[in-house]
């Protein structure tokens, strides 16, 4: 099936820079908020629950509404959907600062925009990615998403500009730059015209594909894609566990401080995986991409737990972050690629839900995990410490250098066992879905 009627060359990609650009700015404004709110619940409550209860928030709305995100997405026009949820973040954001204006803020009114906002996302990225193929020459796919990964890198920097912002303008000031991020946000949406047939694809509410479970249907009839959501859910899993340990591990010898640089030398490497996805585009053969991410991340998370340095961290942590540009760059450029353009939103969602749903499940289980199993194991006289300890270290944080370790081996048992799946390796060689060049517009929406 051809892909809607859509822009070609350089009208679709300056239409989709500008889009792009808006959405960049108002990631910035949210990334900025969410660290300065979550470092505000810390300081002022002093309890980790609490403060991990914001990552709830913010992950389960997505998993529990990506249906229906993707849903919304193949039945309404997708730019309308992305302005409502950059207006409603807005919102959002404009009653925070009321409370912090008014020194009303509390706890459980963190918890609902955190909720609120998570929501809203889950319809925007999903509506985002819909509209990219339909928008975007087929050619420049992997370019393209490879760019959209930057947001990721940004996201995991902001924590040392929110710092400093914090220390200058404070709450209040930091909301009032979310604010107005959404307003350029907006903007730059208002000012795209895009083509009808990317915004709403035609025959995507026709009969039976109308409902939410229509994506997972066209999933198991594309086995080989359905198994990369499998692939994608553990590896999800693994990535949580040491995402939610790194910062524990990193002050188990060094300083807040210290901490602060390495995030942000990470976020660099996010920031320039993205660079490097954007000039590239990828492999050819896109699973291969995703193999080679998956194995070389096992073994930077191996690296991680190897010594209490900084500077070994240093160099691990923006080494494995500079491979999921490359991970979710090839496997989103394939759903895109490979996927019926009436059904790409609910695949998509689908996808989503099933790649984050063990995250919870990851969360939950850091504590017991770290507190009751692997720190004791890995004492200066546990079980441990003549075996792996001769290895690794012993003593306080060399538990959660173990966990890196069976998460880091994990993971390239993975790709290993990813490989030996005959479907998995040929997903490429799936029909696809878009065409090599997409037709120009009869008429644009404003």
């Amino acid at each position: 099936m051809s892909a809607p009627a859509g822009l070609t060359g350089r009208a679709g990609l300056g239409r989709f820079a500008v889009v792009w650009a808006g959405q960049l700015v108002s990631v910035i404004g949210s990334a900025l908020t969410a660290f300065v709110l979550g470092v505000w619940v810390y300081l002022g409550t002093g309890s980790v629950t609490t403060f991990v209860l914001i990552q709830f928030c913010a992950v389960v709305p997505g998993i529990l509404l990506a249906p229906y995100a993707g849903a919304v997405a193949d039945r309404y026009d997708r730019k309308r959907i992305m302005l409502v949820a950059d207006v409603g973040a807005g919102v959002v954001t404009a009653l925070l600062l009321v409370a912090v204006s008014t020194d009303s803020l509390a706890v459980w009114q963190v918890y609902v925009a955190t909720a609120l906002t998570a929501t809203l996302n889950s319809f925007h990225i999903i509506a985002y990615t819909a509209l990219v193929p339909a928008l975007v020459p087929k050619e420049h796919l992997g370019r393209i998403n490879g760019l959209m990964q930057i947001t990721q890198g940004v996201q995991i920097a902001a924590p040392l500009v929110a710092g400093a912002l914090l220390g200058l303008v404070g709450l209040r000031g930091v909301l009032l730059v979310d604010f107005g991020s959404m307003l350029f946000a907006v903007g730059a949406l208002l000012l795209a015209r895009l083509p009808d047939g990317a915004v709403r694809p035609a025959g995507a509410s026709d009969g039976e594909r109308a409902g939410i479970g229509a994506g997972l249907r066209w999933l198991r009839g594309a086995p080989g894609l359905f198994a990369l959501c499998a692939v994608f859910a553990v590896w999800n899993f693994l990535f949580a566990v040491a995402g939610g340990l790194v910062q524990p591990l990193v002050l188990s010898f060094s300083s807040p401080a210290t901490l602060g640089v390495l995030m942000a030398a990470g976020g660099s490497g996010l920031f320039a995986g993205g660079l490097v996805m954007g000039v590239w585009g990828g492999p050819r053969r896109r699973v291969h991409g995703i193999y080679a991410g998956v194995a070389l991340g096992g073994v930077f998370l191996v690296l991680h737990s190897l010594a209490p340095s900084p500077w070994l961290i240093g160099i691990a942590a923006p080494a494995f972050l500079f491979t999921l540009p490359l991970i979710n760059t090839c496997c989103v450029t394939l759903l895109q690629t490979k996927v019926d353009p009436a059904v790409l939103g609910r695949v998509l969602a689908v996808v989503r839900m099933i790649g984050t749903a063990a995250m919870p499940v990851a969360f939950l289980l850091i504590g017991p995990l770290t507190d009751g199993v692997a720190e004791p194991l890995m004492a200066v006289d546990g079980p441990l410490a003549g075996g792996v300890g001769a290895l690794i270290g012993t003593g306080e944080g060399r538990g959660i250098a173990l966990i890196f370790l069976v998460v880091g081996v994990l993971m390239l048992a993975l790709a290993a066992c990813a490989w030996t799946r005959p479907r998995l390796r040929t997903v490429d060689d799936l029909p696809d879905a878009v065409a090599d060049e997409t037709p120009s517009p009869e008429r644009t929406l404003g």
